[in-house]
């Protein structure tokens, strides 16, 4: 039960039923008491990620959304198409709470000594099941968030700066001095920016739009390379030889971009070459996809030699690879700078009932660079 006496939450689910249909709703979940090493949340703001949309929507044609329930308990039913069901097999039937972050104030707390020194602090959290009003995690899963940190600006306070930190980790154990980034203006990519900025590592920004060029510019990004130019394989050569970068990150994922990522740092590679092998430079070019902004098929011409590689990385695997103590290190760095290098930015706060608009979600679903939503969960209560 919460300190103010409610003993039920909304929590919002997703389900995807052996019919094919999606089903996204509005739960009563009850509260209970923590357990002594438990802390109960009053969750206040929940940024929705891509990671979320996974999740949220699955693999449902959203242009099929259609909305049923109450002003209090909305539905949104969905189709899954013949083609992914398989994919989605793995979940068929289970009813899923979403939200993999969020941040709040402490309301009620378990017997333990650690539990009960959270009572009344503002803190993050990174547990899952964060669009709901109340949530109940063990209290070494909680970041206490410094003094004067609101809720929504340390709800982002995991995903995004932890995999911005995770990305510089990565090139730095793998023996990389730069990298290269896709959808560079979005939260994360602007992120990106200024943390190399102050860590003087070189980065190559690929955006999409003059607009979102201009972004990145004013944070005081050097290499910014607009996909949408006539110039654009020209400009990345450029950028790739000045930083030497053979190391990208892409949340595209599918399309052409992947490919000319890999056949610009040839391009570059070759310009230093002192000698000519028909296999191709022997620089190893390295392409990590971390997201899906564009799910169709990556599309690869085989124009960059044999020394490279193409792979999967998620944030997860890399916080297990270093460790509690390390990942426990980027956290408190992450909170200590939560209004400065890792501030978030959002186009919209709207409520769980709002989550579930059709227009609303057909907005946030479209994923753009630069657009990010933050569910409020206690909003218009």
């Amino acid at each position: 039960m919460a300190s103010n006496g409610e003993t039920t939450g909304l929590q919002l689910r997703s389900i995807i039923k052996a019919s094919g249909e999606l089903e996204i709703s509005l739960v009563d979940e009850p509260i209970g008491t923590p357990k002594p090493d438990q802390v109960v949340v009053r969750v206040e703001a929940a940024p929705i990620n891509p990671s979320d949309l996974g999740l949220l929507l699955g693999a449902a044609d959203a242009s099929t959304a259609k909305a049923s329930g109450t002003a209090t308990h909305p539905v949104v039913t969905a189709k899954v198409p013949d083609a992914y069901t398989r994919a989605m097999a793995g979940r068929v039937d289970q009813s899923l709470p979403v939200g993999n972050e969020g941040a709040g104030v402490v309301v009620a707390a378990g017997d333990s000594p650690a539990a009960q020194a959270l009572m009344g602090k503002t803190v993050a959290v990174f547990g899952g099941a964060m669009y709901a009003q109340y949530r109940t995690v063990r209290a070494a899963d909680c970041l206490v968030l410094p003094a004067g940190v609101t809720p929504a600006e340390g709800a982002s306070c995991f995903v995004n700066p932890l995999t911005t930190l995770g990305m510089i980790g990565t090139m730095r154990l793998e023996g990389y001095t730069a990298l290269v980034h896709t959808a560079a203006a979005s939260n994360l990519g602007q992120m990106l920016v200024k943390l190399c900025k102050v860590e003087g590592i070189g980065l190559v920004n690929i955006v999409r739009s003059a607009e979102q060029e201009k972004t990145l510019r004013d944070l005081g990004a050097e290499w910014v390379c607009d996909s949408s130019k006539p110039s654009f394989m020209e400009d990345l050569i450029k950028a790739l030889v000045a930083t030497g970068a053979t190391l990208a990150f892409d949340a595209i994922g599918g399309g052409r971009l992947a490919g000319q990522i890999l056949t610009a740092m040839e391009a570059a590679a070759s310009q230093t070459a002192t000698t000519y092998s028909r296999y191709g430079s022997t620089t190893h070019k390295q392409l990590y996809i971390y997201g899906g902004l564009n799910t169709g098929p990556t599309e690869l011409n085989r124009s960059f030699g044999f020394a490279w590689g193409l792979g999967g990385w998620l944030l997860m695997p890399f916080l297990e690879k270093i460790g509690p103590a390390e990942a426990q290190k980027l956290r408190e760095r992450v909170a200590a700078e939560i209004k400065t290098t890792f501030a978030s930015q959002y186009t919209q706060v709207i409520s769980l009932q709002e989550a579930l608009n059709l227009d609303v979600l057909a907005a946030y679903n479209r994923r753009a660079t630069g657009e990010k939503y933050l569910i409020a969960p206690h909003k218009d209560r």
